[in-house]
């Protein structure tokens, strides 16, 4: 099997294992216990918190661990916006996974806030001048995604968070994707949500760093864990799991990864003169391509790939199932009946140039097939 849908998840790895496996086991002390076995564990999530946060390049305390992307986002998004509201406007795009999207839509529906929605270009990207368009003098938050996951875009943040301090007013990214893929500590954002199952850490365990300055209401109350953010008992084990994955990530590969990656696109255009690359040429996750086959169907795609040993997907897992468009594809102007034939390619490392090639070849032959329903007929008859 060639695996090919990483932004969808990825394997634990060993490594990972071996680091939970103790706190899985005879060290399965509550951190809040003050006794021995508690203590453990409450040394176990410090030195795990402290290396995330290196990871980020912020402090320990800002810092919360999370169940995973999903409620980083929400907590990020309806914390600040509800902890210091300098208006009720907040400010994001339509390709925004929609953990950003629900959360902006709840605060709309339960209080009263307005959703200002910045315009991107034809391949996803937003520019500081859109962004500063966007913004009004009672907007309380920005939220724009590092990069896309579904299209793999990646957004200039630095620049744009630039745009959003220049008017007061604090920035959040998704970094889901990114993460393990770019730099995160030199973004200048206020707020950062990541997921460990994205790193090769276990599903379950995500964290959100927040600046100390911004303030930040809770969506769990009770014991006051995670100094007050998150209440309820911390999961231990999988803190500790996100911080040896995160000790693993080698950013060095990245390079590596882009240039297998565009000798794919090209294979995959050759052999496929009608598909079209979705998202930006150059400005895009090292291990992520998305194309669109027109005349054909996504999820149709995706079975004969299988058959081939190739495991891919029309777009987000979250989405999965469904029979609308992208709602991230309808955003950059592509008709609905075009959207419906997309299909993701996600990977890390360890997936070679050579595997890649071979994928190339089984997605034109899965694309031919769907054109060409004869041609199946005709090979089983000669079967």
């Amino acid at each position: 099997m060639i695996y090919l849908d990483a932004a969808a998840t990825t394997p634990v790895r060993r490594q990972v294992l071996e680091a939970m496996w103790p706190y899985l086991t005879n060290d399965f002390g509550n951190p809040s216990s003050h006794h021995t076995v508690g203590e453990s564990a409450a040394h176990a999530l410090r030195e795990s918190r402290g290396t995330v946060a290196r990871w980020l390049g912020v402090r320990s305390s800002e810092v919360t661990f999370t169940s995973g992307g999903t409620e980083s986002d929400n907590l990020a998004i309806k914390g600040i916006a509800l902890g210091a509201p300098r208006g009720r406007h907040l400010v994001t795009t339509r390709l925004e996974h929609a953990a950003v999207l629900e959360s902006c839509d709840y605060l709309r529906r339960h209080h009263g806030f307005e959703v200002g929605f910045v315009e991107v270009d034809a391949t996803g990207r937003v520019t500081p001048d859109a962004l500063a368009a966007a913004i009004r003098p009672d907007s309380t938050l920005v939220s724009i995604a590092h990069a896309n996951n579904e299209v793999g875009t990646v957004q200039p943040i630095a620049a744009l968070a630039s745009v959003s301090h220049a008017s007061g007013i604090p920035f959040h990214t998704d970094a889901v994707q990114s993460a393990g893929w770019l730099d995160l500590a030199s973004l200048g954002v206020d707020a950062i949500s990541v997921s460990g199952h994205k790193l090769g850490a276990p599903k379950g365990i995500g964290a959100l760093f927040v600046r100390g300055r911004v303030a930040l209401e809770p969506l769990v109350h009770g014991g006051g864990q995670e100094r007050g953010a998150r209440s309820g008992t911390e999961n231990v084990a999988g803190a500790v799991g996100m911080a040896a994955a995160v000790s693993l990530i080698d950013l060095s590969f990245a390079r590596q990864v882009s240039a297998a990656r565009d000798a794919f696109v090209l294979d995959v255009l050759a052999r496929v003169p009608a598909a079209a690359l979705t998202g930006h040429p150059t400005e895009r996750l090292p291990g992520t391509a998305s194309f669109v086959f027109p005349g054909t169907h996504g999820e149709s795609i995706l079975l004969r790939l299988e058959e081939h040993g190739v495991v891919s997907s029309s777009g987000s897992a979250c989405a999965a199932g469904s029979d609308e468009p992208s709602h991230v594809l309808l955003a950059l102007g592509y008709p609905a009946e075009i959207a419906q034939t997309a299909v993701r390619f996600s990977w890390g490392a360890d997936v070679s140039a050579e595997q890649l090639a071979s994928v190339a070849a089984a997605v034109a032959d899965a694309v031919a097939v769907l054109r060409d329903p004869l041609r199946t007929s005709t090979q089983a008859i000669r079967l």
